[in-house]
């Protein structure tokens, strides 16, 4: 969690960084961060998951996602069409929602459990607390 948050520093204004690891090596394969100002729709999990697909054997089942935020409902759906089992993220949903970042009021549990073709693990709340913080201080940014 502590390299999705250095990734995420990358981009004070919108502090969403994911990184992927390679459970087998507990390695890092690849890191995305929000690119939305190129592309309204490449958040930090979607820009991961596109640098990874580029690998010419991609083993989607062998990877641990690290997110400083809960994904949203798209980007919990692309992490379970790509097949990823596991996702950890810092900052819930709720919390980004009352820090006053627009968000779906959707759980990425909820969209885990919605998807019969295939099962992911998800924890939440890890160092959340500085999660939090590069939040607040995006906002203030605006």
């Amino acid at each position: 969690m502590q390299q999705a948050i250095a990734v995420a520093r990358s981009n004070p204004a919108a502090p969403f960084g994911t990184v992927l690891v390679d459970r087998r090596t507990n390695s890092v394969v690849t890191k995305g961060l929000n690119r939305a100002t190129e592309n309204p729709i490449v958040h930090g999990e979607l820009d991961a998951i596109i640098r990874y697909a580029a690998y010419a054997d991609p083993r989607w089942q062998d990877l641990l996602l690290y997110t400083t935020a809960e994904p949203c409902c798209m980007y919990q759906a692309a992490i379970m069409w790509a097949g990823i089992p596991a996702v950890v993220f810092g900052t819930s949903i709720a919390t980004l929602m009352e820090l006053g970042w627009d968000q779906f009021d959707l759980r990425a549990i909820d969209v885990a459990k919605s998807a019969a073709f295939a099962e992911c693990q998800i924890v939440g709340g890890i160092l959340a607390e500085q999660g939090d913080q590069l939040f607040k201080q995006a906002q203030a940014i605006e």
